[in-house]
Order: C-alpha cells, then structure tokens, then sequence
C-alpha cells in the first residue's frame, strides 16, 4: 500500500508555485489589450468587473495551470500563441483568432500568469 502511494505521489504534479517571471510592464500592457479586446466578453478575468463572459472557460489562477485548453504545455510562447490564434495552435478550438500582433500576445500572456496567481 505504502508503494502505491509513493508511486502515484510521485506522478503527481507539485505544489502550486510562480513559475514565471512576469514583466509587470508587459503585464500592463497586456491588461490593456485585453481590455481593448473585450476578452471577458467571453472569459471570467479576475479584476475585471464587466463583462464577465461564461462562454469561455474562466482565466482566474491560469499560472497554477497544468496545461493549455485541455492539452497545450502551459507555458508562456504556448500561451502567446494560442491567445493570438487558438484555432491555429489547436484545431477544433471554439476560441476565434484575435485581431492583435505578437508583442499584444505576448503581453496577453504576461497579464494572464500576472493576474492568475
């Protein structure tokens, strides 16, 4: 009993922590973005009053996530492109490709590990 608890805690993945070292400029930047965007038309975004979208799934703790709309490595470049064009980086996504360049992306994604922890 003891091994298959030390097995299948092993698989586990380990405590939430900051992964990421976000640029708090980028992060700014990107809250505007998603601002300009309306992002939370279809997300729940903490800090974000209005709207709050239910369509999409919420953005709340996307740092403590373990990957990407059900399959893509949660990392940032990952994160950078799915935002800009989801359904490029993965087929069959019901998120629409967002009118923005990469640094917007990129800054996108500074605010959404920024935000999330």
């Amino acid at each position: 009993m003891t091994a298959v608890a030390i097995a299948s805690g092993a698989a586990c993945k380990p405590p939430p922590d900051t992964r990421w070292t976000v640029d708090a400029e980028a992060a700014k930047r990107g809250r505007a973005v998603v601002e300009k965007v309306q992002c939370a038309a279809c997300h729940e975004i903490e800090g974000i009053e209005w709207p709050k979208g239910m369509t999409g799934p919420s953005l709340a703790t996307f740092d403590d996530r373990g990957m990407i709309a059900g399959s893509l490595p949660n990392r940032p470049d990952v994160l950078a492109a799915f935002v800009r064009n989801a359904p490029g980086v993965k087929p069959g996504s019901p998120m629409p490709p967002m009118p923005i360049s990469q640094r917007e992306a990129e800054d996108v994604a500074a605010f959404l590990y920024e935000n999330g922890r």
